[in-house]
């Protein structure tokens, strides 16, 4: 039954009043009430003049300035005796049936119902629309908030993914790209299986040689010139250690040396020789990758700290700033954006951080950048966008998560670097601007990296880009009605 009742006025105490309709002769008006009643009594506001705001009837905002409040006063003295209202009587209420639905309705009127004939009957106000209201109300508290930034994110803003993979059966396809694998080593271990090859193999031809001197018994045959031996000055482990490290190393020192008085020594230096060449190349090789990696180029590509939705050239843009902090410049650099948010299907599955992309200006090339100074990246609100129904209030209550993707080439080494970062709904700033910091000076331009992260308030309207869009197409269509009535009126009449 309570959703059928009409929809109360706005409180004119906290909403303010309109401004006062000129006053206009009596016959345009009575031929005005005709044309709207003909037209319809369901229009959301009339007007009288062209480009003239009517009074809201739900205490809804200024079209042309939707971000400022009304003036204090009422809309019941707004309105003259001769006109007709548009609007239900202010002595209406009806309990809200959404906390949102009707904002600020004084708590002495939200127990009030309809009068019906001459007795007016007190019902009290349901518990489930305060119940729901308190819950919204205890979601805006700091400690809510608290929490919801503390919560586990996907990429962290200096770019790591906070993805940890388990369970993995067939560890066999790491050693297939062998490379990639002591690449992708943490230095401690890099450096750990760095030096195991070289003193691993060591010991092994080490442990060659001395087997084969000591079954040969050039160990015992130590200071005799007559006995011929395989290698010479090995009479230990230890000094058939050095042997093998000064064969690998091709140090030579002159003092232990394979003869040709066996053939199984020959073999085992050439053996050596191939094997110490295919190491060098292999672990020199990873080193110079692993310190020449463009991961460590992207420390000095910046992100703003957080995001900033305000409106520009007449539309509500979600925009971020990036800038570059060297003098060598990244080639050829592109930008992206990933939404990361869990959803439900309409049969009921769950998807949990599903990706969906963000239009930096794909379509346009605007999403190519020749990153020389700070780039303010600017996503346009459309109805494309996944912010399209999100407004100012919502946007509180929505958890999601948005990857910037940054690549490019780096000009020193042509290698291909990628920088990442993430915003959180709590890390986006409604109705802010990012300030200028560039400045021209002598014969250049300086960019002050201190006011990089620094922002200012700017009017901007708290409802979202599909209001919006729907409130403008509707004082259109008013104008060009008003506009078409006018024309009617002023022509001259016919003889």
């Amino acid at each position: 039954m309570l959703a059928y009742l009409p929809r109360p006025p706005a409180d004119s105490s906290q909403y303010g009043t309109f401004p006062q309709e000129p006053e206009l002769p009596a016959a345009p008006r009575a031929l005005a009430e005709d044309s709207w009643q003909q037209a319809g009594a369901a229009t959301k506001r009339s007007a009288l003049m062209p480009n003239y705001p009517s009074p809201p009837c739900h205490g809804s905002l200024v079209p042309s300035e939707p971000s400022l409040p009304l003036s204090r006063g009422s809309l019941a003295t707004q309105h003259r005796p001769s006109e007709p209202s548009r609007c239900p009587p202010a002595t209406r209420w009806y309990p809200p049936l959404h906390a949102l639905s009707v904002p600020n309705i004084p708590s002495s009127a939200r127990s009030r119902t309809p009068a019906r004939g001459s007795a007016a009957t007190v019902l009290p106000a349901p518990e489930g629309p305060q119940g729901r209201r308190r819950k919204l109300l205890e979601e805006d508290g700091p400690v809510v908030q608290a929490g919801k930034r503390q919560r586990q994110r996907y990429v962290t803003k200096v770019g790591k993914c906070q993805v940890n993979l388990g369970n993995i059966q067939d560890k066999k396809r790491f050693l297939s790209d062998i490379f990639t694998t002591i690449v992708d080593l943490k230095y401690r271990w890099f450096l750990f299986v760095f030096m195991m090859c070289y003193i691993v193999t060591w010991v092994v031809f080490g442990t060659v040689y001395f087997l084969d001197a000591w079954v040969r018994g050039d160990v015992w045959h130590q200071g005799d010139p007559d006995w011929r031996a395989c290698i010479e000055n090995v009479d230990g482990f230890v000094s058939a250690l050095l042997f093998s490290v000064e064969s690998q190393r091709t140090i030579g020192y002159g003092s232990r040396m394979v003869t040709a008085n066996c053939a199984e020594g020959v073999i085992l230096l050439m053996a050596q020789s191939i094997v110490g060449s295919m190491i060098d190349a292999l672990m020199v090789g990873c080193m110079f990758v692993k310190i020449s990696r463009p991961k460590k180029r992207a420390q000095t590509l910046i992100f703003s700290k957080n995001c900033v939705i305000s409106r520009r050239d007449e539309k509500l843009c979600l925009m971020f700033r990036v800038g570059d902090l060297r003098d060598s410049h990244m080639v050829d650099a592109k930008i992206r954006a990933k939404l990361i948010k869990s959803r439900q299907t309409a049969e009921g599955e769950f998807i949990p951080l599903e990706q969906s992309e963000l239009n930096l200006g794909y379509d346009t090339g605007e999403d190519r950048l020749f990153l020389v100074e700070p780039q303010i990246i600017c996503h346009v609100i459309n109805c494309h966008s996944p912010f399209w129904d999100m407004s100012a209030e919502s946007l509180r209550r929505e958890q999601f998560e948005i990857i910037i993707i940054l690549e490019g080439i780096v000009e020193a080494t042509g290698m291909t670097c990628q920088a990442r970062t993430s915003y959180t709904e709590d890390e986006i700033l409604w109705g802010y601007r990012f300030e200028p910091c560039m400045s021209l000076e002598k014969g250049a331009f300086r960019v002050d990296y201190s006011r990089f992260e620094m922002t200012f308030e700017v009017q901007t309207p708290a409802a979202s880009a599909k209001e919006l869009q729907e409130l403008k197409e509707l004082e259109q269509q008013e104008h060009s009605t008003l506009s078409l009535y006018w024309d009617h009126l002023l022509q001259p009449c016919a003889p």
